[in-house]
Parts: C-alpha cells; structure tokens; sequence
C-alpha cells in the first residue's frame, strides 16, 4: 500500500454480534484491532451500518412508510451506532471523530472531504455516519464511494461468523469453499453476495482493492493467506 489508508466498513449486526443489543467483548475487540492498525501508521475510517438497530424493509412491510423515509431513518440508526463506537474509542485511547452526511452539529461533524483527511492526517480515526445522506444507497456502495473520494487503497469488509469469501453459504452448504482471490468481475458474474453488487461494479471501474476479513483479523490485511483480496482487474 502506498499510502497505507484503509476505510473498515462493519454491519451493524456485528456490534451486537448477531442481535440487537450492543456487546461490550465486541467492541473492545474491535478498538483493538483498530489500534494495531494505528499503531503500523496506518490511517483508518469506518464505515458502520445500522441493521441492529433498524431495517427499513420491515417497516415499509408493516406501515405505510416510504422507502426514502425508511432509508433516511437507517441513516439515523447509523449515526446512533458511529456514536457508540466513537465513545468506547475514546474510553480506550483511540482518538475519534464522526463524520455525519446528515447535518446534526450537536452530535457530530459534518462530512466535509478536507476536514476528514486532516483527522486521518493526524492518526485519529474517523466514523463516516449517515451512508451517503441520500436514499436508495446501501452502506457497501457508501464505503467505495468514500475510499474513491478519500483517496484510500483498500476497503476492508470486516464480517462477523466468517472469515472471507466462499462459493456458498457455509453455514448453510457444508461443501462451500473459501476463495483466496478473485476479481470483481467474477464476483458480478457467480453472484457472490457478500456486498452490493453495486459497489463490487464501482470498486471495480474505478480499480480499488476490497479485502473480506473476518472481525478478529482485521489487522492483519497484509497476510495474503487470510481473508479473500477482490481484485479490481
């Protein structure tokens, strides 16, 4: 890595390790691996979803709620989940900030490009809040598109149960194999869906590197035998 920049991109399920309540072993485990990163200088962001917390499939099943108002309170949720992370960071010594697309400057900054790589500049870390700030895109294609803007080398895609890419389901297909590597071309043609398709197509086009890791590994992204690296070409 030339820059050594990486944007971590963990569900919202993950903090809670599969439910809805927040897992202090989980994100003490997280802030850990974050500082074994910060302290082989690299510069780390985060992005974080918000599905512990809120989906909005759900609610437009139930009510009678839009699918931009739903995206916008999944936006909220995120916020809520940065904002935790944030403050068990700190509690551990990582200096933190959160970066919200969605303007609520009692809680947060704002997302602005030049404010955020000055944090990075200065190894503290930063949540990127909010998705997009704009409905209809998931947290995958949020994480590309700010490690474009941002100018970072990998997207790390940090899963909680598995430990990379496989051919199937493992939990589900006990013949299912992990892959080392492939392109993000053949990720769009076998369907893997592990992301949205979107972003592999963005991450893809614009030749940025993704890594699939496993929570507990998220600090050894330099080690090719753990994980599966998606290549852009």
């Amino acid at each position: 890595m030339k820059n050594k920049k990486i944007l971590i991109k963990l569900s919202g399920e993950a903090l809670a390790d599969g439910g809805s309540n927040y897992k202090e072993n989980v994100l003490k485990n997280i802030s850990l691996e974050v500082k074994n990163l910060i302290d082989k200088d690299y510069q780390v962001a985060l992005v974080v979803g918000g599905g512990n917390l809120f989906r909005g499939k759900e609610l437009i099943e139930k009510v009678a709620v839009e699918r931009p108002t739903a995206d916008y309170i999944g936006m909220l949720a995120i916020v809520q989940n940065a904002l935790v992370l944030r403050d068990f960071f700190e509690s551990v010594g990582i200096e933190t900030r959160v970066s919200s697309a969605i303007t609520m400057s009692q809680v947060c900054e704002p997302y602005i490009p030049k404010r955020v790589s000055r944090h990075l500049s200065k190894k503290r870390v930063v949540i990127l809040a909010a998705g997009l700030g704009q409905p209809f895109f998931s947290s995958d294609t949020t994480c590309v598109q700010r490690a474009l803007e941002l100018g970072f080398d990998m997207v790390v895609m940090a899963k909680n149960g598995v430990d990379g890419v496989y051919t199937a389901d493992p939990n589900k297909d006990k013949d299912a194999k992990k892959i080392v590597q492939i392109t993000a071309s053949e990720v769009l043609e076998k369907n893997l869906t592990f992301a949205d398709p979107a972003a592999i197509s963005l991450a893809r086009e614009n030749n940025l590197a993704i890594k699939v890791i496993g929570m507990e590994d998220i600090s050894k992204i330099e080690d090719e035998t753990i994980g599966t690296s998606i290549l852009a070409k």
